[in-house]
């Protein structure tokens, strides 16, 4: 089991930026964006169901959009009107059967 996260990178306040998560063997049923800020606790992004449900952080909604897949075995984070305080390393998720699956990480930069 694999999550391979990419996209993140250095980007100006108000830019936007696509973050990806290929899953290998497999996409999960349920995936997610988390993200830990220096200092700061992991915190959920976004979540996404089989179905293309999805839920977001209180501090993301209408900014953030998360999107599966399935045929790629990856999810996207499409992230817009990016503010500094979302700079983190953001961590791709997936779970099932109880039990949870972390990918590496990418770092996103949001400079003021």
């Amino acid at each position: 089991v694999q999550l391979q996260a990419s996209g993140g990178g250095m980007v100006q306040a108000g830019g936007s930026l696509r973050l990806s998560c290929a899953a290998s063997p497999s996409i999960f049923n349920a995936m997610a964006w988390y993200r830990q800020a220096p200092g700061k606790q992991r915190e959920l992004v976004a979540a996404i169901t089989s179905g293309g449900l999805t839920k977001y952080g209180d501090s993301v909604k209408g900014r953030f959009t998360m999107s599966r897949d399935n045929a790629k075995n990856t999810v996207y984070l499409q992230m817009n009107s990016l503010k500094p305080e979302d700079t983190a390393v953001y961590y791709c998720n997936g779970e099932d059967y109880g039990i949870s699956y972390w990918g590496q990480g990418t770092l996103v930069t949001v400079s003021s």
